[in-house]
């Protein structure tokens, strides 16, 4: 579906910046003076020398724990620190979700539905891991670790931004589903309930039978910014629709508020959970 102030684009890993380069050459110029070979270096800061190769091609955003080892072994010179902040791109975020996530880091309002998988904002570590550890094509261990990375960091939102209010809509299912097993999914709720008794978050439930549902053309997102101006975000197989185009997003928002009002209470929606984490 072509939309007007759409921007979408297919899946795939985010390609390197030149500020990720531009950051490896130096990580890598800095070893060579020291004399230390690749492996040498990964011993010494202790990650893999794989990891080492992929920073220094700028394939990998670096995390703290590298920055500040590899300070530590190269002399603690202070560059590596002061460069690291000024890094273009995203650890684990993929090209076309990459501008929905900077709308997301300042937005007022976030609204999310979902009926395929538990929203990223909401996922606990394991349950996070089954389904990197599952997508297809597979990902390496350096790549999940990335998403994970990317993933936590954008779970901070949560909490970090308390005058921000969030909203979930998910459908019953995805508990049902079970995935991972039952410990993650014990897991999973626990935290879904425990995040639900924050001020700014409010999490409704989708049941299972519901006779009407304004949602049935799939997921959605929808986010305003601080001057006010609302975006939407459509995700599909391999890739996003970022739409800004007003017309379109007041359709997303009416059947938004059609789908608060067809999904239990945010009292039945714990209640509902509490039911269902004890048959776990």
């Amino acid at each position: 579906m072509a939309v007007d102030g759409a921007v979408g684009t297919g899946g795939g890993e985010p390609e390197a910046s030149d500020s990720l380069r531009t950051f490896g050459a130096v990580v890598q110029a800095l070893r060579e003076h020291a004399g230390l070979s690749r492996e040498e270096f990964g011993e010494r800061v202790r990650f893999s020398k794989h990891t080492v190769a992929s920073v220094e091609l700028g394939r990998r955003m670096p995390d703290p724990t590298f920055v500040e080892r590899a300070e530590e072994v190269l002399g603690n010179t202070g560059a590596l620190r002061k460069a690291v902040g000024h890094l273009g791109r995203q650890p684990g975020l993929a090209a076309w979700f990459r501008r929905w996530a900077q709308l997301e880091v300042a937005a007022i309002t976030l609204y999310t539905y979902e009926c395929r998988l538990i929203p990223g904002l909401l996922q606990t570590e394991p349950y996070s891991r089954t389904l990197f550890t599952n997508q297809l094509p597979p990902l390496d261990d350096e790549q999940i670790e990335a998403q994970w990375v990317a993933r936590a960091g954008r779970q901070r939102l949560l909490r970090e931004r308390p005058n921000t209010a969030f909203g979930f809509i998910l459908e019953e299912g995805l508990f049902l589903r079970r995935t991972g097993g039952v410990g993650v999914t014990r897991e999973l709720v626990d935290h879904v309930l425990e995040l639900s008794e924050l001020r700014n978050v409010e999490i409704q439930v989708m049941p299972l039978v519901r006779e009407t549902h304004a949602g049935l053309d799939g997921p959605m997102r929808l986010l305003e910014t601080p001057e006010n101006k609302w975006f939407a975000y459509c995700e599909g197989q391999r890739g996003g629709l970022l739409v800004s185009d007003a017309k379109e997003i007041s359709v997303l928002q009416r059947r938004y508020a059609r789908m608060r009002s067809q999904a239990l209470t945010l009292e039945d929606s714990v209640s509902l959970l509490q039911r269902m984490r004890g048959d776990l």
